[in-house]
């Protein structure tokens, strides 16, 4: 059993212990899912479907357990967001969710408990690119089958979600220039073609689709995302292809 495995046994085993009667189901998303999964790469994206409304004394032991499993988990950590089934089908855009949790919330969790019980919940776009990937490409790892629990997500939804997610991808390229650069790449597939990628895949498609010129940045970055290290980065072409891809887009 690897290292993703073992975190999503023991993400699935303590998730029933805990939430008993209350779980609909866990699921994988993501890279793990996708077939690009990178141990210094990747995070563990998960999803958690209950039935009602989660009380803070149980919020807080979930994320206590977390917590507790993040720190054995592969660089980049868990992500994972807990919604109710009732904002899954019909699906409700923005959707509601009720706790997150990624790494970079880690030192507020930490400091202030209470206050991150209370404050982290609300409503978020990006759950309609999560629930797409489950839908059509995810893994139910225990509870109800997807399609009983998830529908369809309309293009609309879809892609208002995504293009929220590279709005901001001129100064985005220069601080995270594989992520922004693939996503790019996966973005425009779907607007285009209707096509779900991953961000690898996005990339083998913007090798066939997108201007020479941007052919090297894009084979720099698939090498980087495969791998521990990465080159210098050619700074005017990335800003470049960034304000091309948006154009694309329209997002300008």
């Amino acid at each position: 059993m690897n290292r993703l495995e073992r975190i999503t046994s023991a993400f699935v085993e303590e998730s029933k212990a805990i939430l008993g009667d209350l779980l609909v189901g866990v699921y994988l998303h993501g890279s793990a899912v996708m077939g690009c999964f990178h141990e210094r790469k990747s995070d563990v994206d998960l999803l958690v479907v209950v039935n009602e409304t989660l009380e803070d004394e149980l919020k807080r032991r979930f994320m206590d357990m977390v917590v507790r499993l993040n720190a054995d988990a592969p660089v980049k950590g868990i992500e994972m967001s807990i919604v109710r089934k009732a904002v899954c089908k019909p699906f409700v855009y923005p959707t509601p969710f009720e706790l997150h949790f990624s790494v970079g919330h880690l030192d507020w969790y930490r400091a202030n408990p209470t206050d991150y019980i209370a404050k982290m919940k609300g409503e978020d776009r990006d759950l309609a690119a999560h629930f797409t990937i489950i839908y059509h490409r995810g893994l139910c790892l225990y509870g109800e089958a997807i399609t009983n629990v998830f529908e369809k997500v309309s293009r609309e939804h879809y892609l208002d979600s995504i293009l929220t997610d590279v709005g901001d991808a001129e100064a985005d390229i220069v601080t995270n220039p594989v992520y922004t650069i693939l996503n790019l790449c996966r973005v425009l597939a779907y607007q285009r073609e209707g096509l779900i990628l991953s961000k690898k895949e996005g990339g083998e498609w913007g090798l066939k689709h997108l201007p020479k010129q941007y052919h090297a940045l894009i084979l720099q970055a698939l090498s980087a995302y495969a791998a521990d290290e990465e080159k210098e980065w050619n700074a005017m072409n990335a800003a470049d292809y960034a304000r091309y891809m948006l154009e694309e887009l329209w997002v300008r």
